[in-house]
């Protein structure tokens, strides 16, 4: 798997990346929903696909669903400006793969650890549930982003949709996909690479206990313990 199949680096992917409109209804809904939000009326929102962000020669890769409608549709970078990057970002720091508790904006300083950070699917999906045609339209960014990164030993996947996305690239076409079930705290190998599934960091999941903030430091501490091995 390698990125550089068709782009010669990771700025040259972004660059295509920006300006993709391969799916025409995430194209009408992302920017449907500028301004929908009243917090943030008037504001000029990002409404483009959304690259991911950090250091693309890290070990541990971070792979979430899609942007949020005021969040990465909004500010333009991966988990920045919502609820769920709120409660990430902040677990991500305490297991010291951030430099910052915060995600808020794209100047804002935050910077990620021996990690990059990317969704399987990059423009906001209604009801944050893509199609599966538009998660194969994706695939050839997340295929080419997993390419890139040279030193990648861990991928830490946030609900059920990311790992299947993974697993789609990596794993052997012959092999019987029920192998690898998304179960909170799994871990598999494919190539060489450890894949640990977590729940997602949404405001349902965190509000109703499913993913304690504890238990979520805990996971990501054990996962960079995994990719520094």
């Amino acid at each position: 798997m390698q990125g550089e199949d068709l782009w010669a680096d990771i700025h040259e992917m972004n660059e295509d990346l920006i300006a993709c409109e391969r799916c025409p209804r995430l194209v009408e809904f992302r920017r449907s929903v500028v301004g929908r939000d009243k917090r943030f009326r008037g504001e000029t929102y990002w409404a483009r696909p959304v690259p991911g962000y950090g250091d693309i020669n890290g070990r541990l890769l971070i792979v979430g669903l899609a942007p949020a409608a005021s969040g990465g549709n909004r500010t333009g970078r991966v988990f920045t400006g919502d609820k769920s990057s709120d409660f990430l970002v902040s677990c991500l720091y305490e297991a010291g793969i951030t430099n910052q508790p915060t995600s808020e904006r794209r100047d804002d300083g935050l910077l990620y650890r021996d990690a990059y950070i990317t969704a399987a699917v990059k423009c906001v999906p209604p009801d944050n549930k893509p199609q599966p045609e538009e998660i194969a339209n994706c695939s050839v960014y997340l295929r080419s982003e997993i390419g890139f990164m040279k030193n990648l030993k861990v991928i830490l996947v946030l609900g059920q949709i990311a790992l299947q996305a993974v697993v789609r690239l990596m794993a052997d076409p012959s092999e019987p996909r029920s192998r690898y079930r998304f179960i909170h705290g799994a871990v598999y190998e494919i190539g060489g690479v450890r894949i640990v599934c977590s729940y997602h960091p949404s405001p349902r999941n965190v509000n109703t206990g499913k993913l304690k903030r504890s238990d979520f430091i805990d996971l990501l501490k054990e996962v960079k313990k995994m990719s520094e091995a």
